[in-house]
């Protein structure tokens, strides 16, 4: 498996560390950004409330002239930093809303004074100082109804056109993400391999076929993905060698009870000859319940769309047809892409295990966006808990199912498993609320080509 090409073949350690390293650096520049930011705005609210302090005293001497007064002596109030005039402001400047933080400012230092701040923009009759965008125009009145503006030449800060209810607040919530985001980054890459390592071996139980695991991320994870690869590969050898000895096996013993069956024809004791008979008919199932379970661990391939209702329509008339009670219900509005015969042998082998066991069955189809459910319930006595896995293992025959004649071979429920597992579902026993035992067939959607 190639590695992943943005990341070379470095440990977890040196990851996280460079992670850390990182996203620290980058919290402490966009800490200090904060920082010299917060500075600025302090220096340039310190500017304005000086500014505001020589404006209320300049109110304060306007107050104490006459008109003629204040019409001779205005421009001498005038300075590098304030330009003061008796009227009204231009029809062109901007007002600009009360509860930003300048205007704040400025009532804090001309008290109950009505104000109104504006925003001058250059124009052909007033370009204003070279270099200069804007410029900030305070509209206040004297106290017989005057009108007085005053205007800045320096531009307004921007932070001062805004209204902000809590700045430092802000600053630690940001903190907060970035750290929040860098113990997330962090967190993720050492446990997101770890867990579809986890994932991968918890699928590998129920399909030792599935591929195997990338081995990809740090230098720990792709050597515990290429260990895993190895254990998989061993473990479908094994099964896959079981499977082929068991073929074997039940295929070979079919010829040697052919063999007896035709000698036991000559044997001219009617009743030993029926007892032998009954033997290789048992014989004779044995073996090919052992051939059906060995194909049902063979990898599945062809799938096709396939009409669910149609199926399970078929299987309960084939049912009623040997005097079983069957009631179906529900409906699926989509085909499956599944493989018919294996998915029919499979829903027959559970039908035909309620009907053994609790003589009534009632099967119910849903479907959702992820998945198809068949549930198969009888009204038999159910199980126990310990035994609702144990009962698909090759083989096992429940203590109330030791007769060959009613408990079987012991392979249906794990040749029902095997067979729906290959179609990438699965199987789950519970015990129904009322009574009885219910089987769950779980099909995952997939795309049709």
């Amino acid at each position: 498996m190639k590695r992943h090409p943005a990341w070379p073949a470095t440990t977890l350690f040196s990851r996280l560390m460079l992670i850390w390293l990182i996203g620290i650096s980058l919290v402490l520049a966009t800490s200090l950004a904060f920082f010299m930011g917060a500075r600025e705005r302090h220096d340039r609210d310190l500017l304005f409330e000086g500014i505001a302090r020589e404006v209320a005293a300049t109110l304060d001497l306007l107050e104490q002239m006459s008109a003629d007064e204040r019409h001779q002596h205005i421009d001498s109030f005038s300075r590098r930093r304030l330009r003061f005039s008796l009227r009204p402001p231009p029809g062109d400047a901007q007002r600009l809303p009360e509860r930003i933080e300048l205007t704040q400012i400025f009532q804090r230092a001309l008290g109950e004074r009505p104000l109104r701040l504006y925003i001058l923009h250059p124009t052909p009759e007033h370009p204003g100082p070279p270099g200069q965008q804007s410029r900030l125009l305070l509209a206040t009145a004297l106290s017989d109804g005057t009108p007085l503006s005053i205007r800045l030449p320096v531009p307004p800060p921007a932070h001062a056109l805004q209204f902000r209810p809590g700045g430092l607040a802000a600053a630690l919530l940001a903190l907060i993400a970035g750290i929040s985001l860098i113990a997330w980054l962090a967190v993720r890459l050492a446990t997101r391999p770890l867990s579809r390592l986890a994932q991968a071996a918890h699928a590998l139980g129920e399909d030792p076929n599935r591929p195997p695991l990338p081995e990809s991320g740090p230098v720990e994870v792709i050597q515990a993905a290429r260990a895993f690869n190895q254990m998989q590969e061993r473990i479908r050898e094994h099964v896959g060698e079981r499977t082929r000895i068991l073929a074997a096996i039940s295929h070979d013993l079919q010829t040697p009870i052919t063999r007896l069956r035709l000698r036991a024809e000559q044997v001219d004791d009617a009743h030993l000859r029926s007892r032998i008979q009954s033997d290789l008919d048992a014989m004779q199932s044995l073996v090919r319940e052992g051939l059906d379970y060995a194909r049902s661990l063979e990898p599945s391939s062809n799938m096709q769309p396939t009409d669910l209702n149609g199926l399970l329509a078929a299987l309960v008339e084939d049912g009623q047809d040997m005097g079983w009670s069957i009631r179906l219900q529900g409906l699926a509005t989509h085909t499956a892409l599944c493989h018919p015969v294996a998915l029919r042998r499979a829903l027959w082998n559970l039908i035909e295990n309620g009907v053994k066991f609790g003589q009534q069955v009632d099967i119910l189809i849903e479907e959702d966006m992820n998945a198809f459910r068949i549930l198969i319930r009888d009204h038999g006595p159910g199980l126990p808990e310990a035994e609702l896995e144990k009962v698909f293992e090759p083989f096992y025959r429940t203590e109330q199912s030791r007769n060959r004649d009613t408990g079987g071979t012991g392979l249906g429920l794990a040749i029902a498993r095997n067979l729906i597992r290959a179609q990438g579902g699965d199987i789950r026993l519970s015990n129904a609320p009322e009574s009885g035992l219910r089987a769950e067939v779980r099909l995952h959607k997939r795309e049709q080509a």
